[in-house]
């Protein structure tokens, strides 16, 4: 089996919908999957996913089954440096980085931060759900692995947003979404693959084989926007890279 995790483009987050730019990139991303295998379609139910989604749904002739739980992942956290509350992935690293407890893929959750703002609880009504879909497809979670009740090929594609990916990425591979969510960027319209490894009968583990390709906005010539990407220097607010 292949999952596509679609991140939204460019967004307006104050009308939750996309930028003109973020328009653009839609229309190229559904021009690069229009020749792509795709069995079954997911989306977030915010509006910045589905208008990412629309094009390449009325190229292909398909529709998507909305999921609540693929939302972008919005539990609030009071950060350190704040005094009030933020998204629980927005940290600056000297906030985070010393302590050990960020790093380990069952313990990330559970500092008294995390714990304040029921971060748990929210992460696991996501894993949970996303497990439930894989089941319903043939894999079935097994502690770290899946147990392969229905083997198939069908790609199945998440239009979704960055920080619910790294969840959904660190769950499939035990990794911290910490470490996912302030190591990696996967830039708006951006397409991750990852693959089922089947080598021996009844037993999958998923393997990411392409993160964040935006090779479709190249081809047109179009940079891929600078949201998340936070490559500026604290002397300067021009973004670099």
């Amino acid at each position: 089996m292949r999952l596509l995790f679609i991140r939204h483009g460019e967004p307006d987050y104050e009308k939750d919908s996309l930028t003109e730019k973020g328009f653009r990139e839609a229309e190229y991303l559904a021009e690069y999957l229009a020749d792509v295998k795709i069995d079954r379609c997911y989306v977030s139910p915010l509006g910045r996913a589905k208008d990412t989604a629309a094009p390449t749904l009325a190229k292909k002739r398909m529709q998507a089954l909305e999921c609540e739980w693929l939302r972008e992942f919005a539990v609030k956290v009071v950060r350190p440096d704040k005094g009030y509350p933020v998204n629980c992935w927005d940290f600056l690293p000297q906030d985070w980085t010393y302590t050990k407890e960020y790093y380990d893929k069952d313990l990330w959750a559970k500092t008294d931060l995390m714990k304040d703002g029921n971060v748990s609880e929210e992460y696991n009504w996501v894993t949970k759900s996303f497990d439930k879909l894989l089941e319903e497809n043939g894999y079935s979670r097994e502690g770290n692995i899946y147990r392969v009740k229905q083997a198939n090929r069908d790609t199945l594609a998440f239009f979704c947003h960055f920080a619910l990916e790294c969840v959904l990425l660190g769950h499939l591979t035990g990794i911290s979404p910490m470490t996912l969510w302030h190591g990696f960027c996967a830039a708006p319209s951006s397409v991750t693959t990852v693959m089922t490894e089947e080598r021996r009968e009844g037993i999958a583990s998923f393997r990411i084989s392409r993160f964040g390709d935006v090779s479709h906005l190249y081809v047109k010539g179009e940079e891929p926007s600078f949201y998340a990407r936070y490559c500026e220097t604290f002397d300067s607010d021009e973004p670099h890279g």
